[in-house]
């Protein structure tokens, strides 16, 4: 596979509640959904450089929950949601919070479509309660990592 950064487009339209990443992957779908549903394979590539995720919980099922701690120099962060569908090798719906500001609640869906040639058209969409939740997510971060995430979520598959 090639050792190159596949692109990316990250979309935040002014005024609108959500955010969406879209990049494509020299891998199969099943070999992209293994990297977002397998824990030893998620934590690889969630959350930017510098910060360690650990599991503190990881049900990979409609209905099962999930909570993740980044640890770095600078403290802790942790992350929850629960996990509303899956229809494996194509979409995952599930909530996500930050616990630093519980209630701040967005639903993720990601979208795994074949792009043909053995690539994945990896879509990562966010809906947020407010256009305000959501600046503040892409400000805190969404857009600065999105371009990291999408590397090294490359990475992981170029071992798959």
């Amino acid at each position: 596979m090639p050792t190159t950064t596949p692109e990316m487009q990250f979309i935040a339209e002014p005024g609108k509640h959500d955010m969406t990443t879209v990049s494509v992957h020299d891998a199969p779908r099943e070999a992209v959904w293994r990297a977002f549903t397998e824990q030893e394979l998620l934590i690889r590539h969630w959350g930017p450089e510098g910060l360690t995720t650990e599991v503190d919980e990881y049900d990979p099922r409609p209905g099962g929950r999930w909570r993740f701690v980044q640890r770095g120099d600078d403290g802790e962060y942790a992350f929850r949601g629960v996990i509303h569908s899956m229809e494996p090798n194509e979409r995952l719906i599930q909530t996500f919070e930050w616990e630093g500001l519980p209630g701040h609640v967005c639903l993720q869906t990601l979208i795994l479509e074949d792009a043909g040639e053995g690539r994945t058209r990896v879509t990562q969409h966010a809906v947020f309660q407010t256009v305000e939740d959501r600046d503040g997510m892409a400000d805190a971060g969404a857009r600065e990592f999105a371009p990291e995430g999408v590397a090294k979520l490359a990475e992981v598959l170029r071992e798959l």
